[in-house]
């Protein structure tokens, strides 16, 4: 041979070099898995969002053509009145009636906002749970 002493590692090393590997590699694999429950999330709760924020725009259209619907009758009702007294009459039927649905079309608007509000809150709670 040549005269040079082959270099062993002792086995107390190579098995705390394994053991060490092995926990790295397993660490690594739960932060991973942790990260695609994150993304997941993430997707889900920006789903949600989005949806949350598309039914909110239909009810706000819904309640725009209803109200625009009221304010054409009422012009209809103020052509064809006969004199200042039916003009007075549908006005305040008109604003007594209107009244009550801006306050019925709020509530509702204020109950989905609180709804979208408990999700967001929930979706939070869960991901912060995750980490």
């Amino acid at each position: 041979m040549n005269g040079k002493t082959p270099y062993e590692v002792p086995t107390e090393m190579r098995e705390f070099a394994e053991r060490s590997v092995e926990q790295a590699r397993k660490a690594f694999d739960g932060f991973i898995g942790a990260a695609q429950k994150a993304v997941d999330n993430a997707h889900g709760s920006a789903e949600s969002a989005r949806v949350n924020a598309q039914d909110a725009t239909r009810k706000a259209m819904t309640y725009a053509e209803t109200n625009v619907a009221a304010a054409f009758d009422l012009a209809q009702k103020l052509v064809k009145s006969k004199d200042l007294t039916e003009v007075m009459q549908h006005q305040s039927e008109f604003l007594k009636s209107q009244m009550a649905s801006l306050q019925t079309q709020l509530k509702d608007m204020g109950a989905a906002a609180q709804d979208v509000a408990a999700k967001a809150a929930e979706t939070a709670a869960k991901a912060t749970k995750m980490k």
